[in-house]
């Protein structure tokens, strides 16, 4: 057995002594994943609307007026049906209202982007309201995506991002600077083996127990949870492991800042856990924040994350449309890898 062998080895089975720890890992996100996806919903505003109209009347007029004038809307204007599937795949817009004449009659119809469940269910509600007291008449309402309004759709990328980043970088970064204060990282680096032999035979089994999670969660989503399955779920798998490779960078990064395991747990929870939750996307929509934390949330790996999920998993979107996702991602983790090699090199 290899020397590499032997540390995977080492490491696999002190994760396995610890029969706690690793009850509450593989158990929390079957837990979070059922309690967000039956019981928690969220309300939105400033949902972004276009409007298709193929002959102007005072009706139409009012209605693009209240529009424009109420605060829980951003009117992008009147466009051409044909554009309003790719604006709506685009994110450039959360509904589009459809306004036509028939038989001198004006009718109407709502498109729906249900990927996101809770600025769906808001949109529809706020357009028939709107529509319905300026009109007068029934209004026919399509969601894409997502027809039934699940907000399991909308939770389950949100928790597998928080889920993903408490396993690989939490864990990670405690498990490594445990060694330092235990006096036994010193031992392993007088061994025969390289720092990045070691560094990597304490990562992979944490990235095997994350493909684990992975797994169940995904099988809990597609069966329990009734998420439409596709071969879209290729492109989840692999954009979730990039995602993984980048929580186990930083769990590494981690480990080269603190010294002692409670500091790496405050870390981790005050640099993941409070912006993952609040200002991913997970929950709240990050365009209802102000502009800075909009920004801000730009740093925050889940944020990309969790916007690829939602387009894969829900949309079922081929991987064209999370490029800028992957490439943001990818960016991040050869950034954070690079300077964690350094600073545990230069350190140690």
């Amino acid at each position: 057995m290899s020397i590499f062998q032997s540390l995977i080895k080492k490491e696999a089975l002190h994760i396995l002594r610890d029969f706690r720890t690793i009850t509450v890992v593989l158990l929390m996100p079957v837990v979070l994943l059922l309690l967000f996806g039956f019981a928690i919903s969220t309300e939105v505003n400033n949902v972004k609307i276009v409007a298709v109209v193929e002959q102007h009347t005072e009706q139409t007029r009012d209605i693009i007026d209240r529009f424009r004038n109420n605060s829980y809307f951003t009117f992008e204007g009147i466009v051409p049906y044909r554009e309003v599937e790719s604006i709506l795949r685009k994110g450039r817009a959360d509904a589009a209202a459809v306004f036509r004449t028939e038989d001198g009659r004006l009718k109407h119809q709502i498109i729906l982007d249900a990927s996101n469940t809770n600025m769906a269910q808001t949109s529809a509600a706020y357009l028939e309201g709107i529509i319905s007291s300026a009109a007068g008449f029934p209004v026919v309402t399509d969601t894409l995506y997502n027809p039934q309004l699940k907000s399991a759709y909308n939770f389950v990328p949100g928790i597998m991002g928080m889920i993903f980043i408490l396993i690989c970088a939490m864990m990670t970064s405690v498990s490594i600077v445990s060694e330092k204060e235990t006096g036994t990282m010193n031992l392993l680096l007088v061994s025969p083996a390289r720092p990045r032999t070691i560094i990597l035979g304490k990562l992979v089994p944490y990235f095997l127990l994350s493909c684990i999670i992975l797994t169940l969660m995904l099988a809990l989503s597609y069966t329990v949870l009734g998420l439409p399955f596709s071969f879209s779920i290729i492109n989840v798998i692999w954009v979730t492991i990039l995602y993984v490779l980048l929580a186990l960078a930083l769990g590494l990064l981690i480990s080269t800042i603190a010294s002692t395991q409670v500091s790496a747990l405050l870390v981790s929870g005050v640099m993941f856990m409070i912006p993952v939750v609040l200002l991913s996307g997970m929950i709240f929509p990050v365009e209802n924040m102000p502009s800075a934390l909009q920004w801000f949330s730009c740093v925050i790996p889940a944020r990309w994350y969790i916007s690829a999920m939602r387009v894969l998993m829900i949309q079922q979107l081929p991987i064209g449309y999370v490029l800028t996702e992957i490439l943001v991602m990818s960016g991040m983790l050869l950034f954070v890898l690079a300077m964690a090699i350094k600073k545990f090199n230069t350190k140690e």
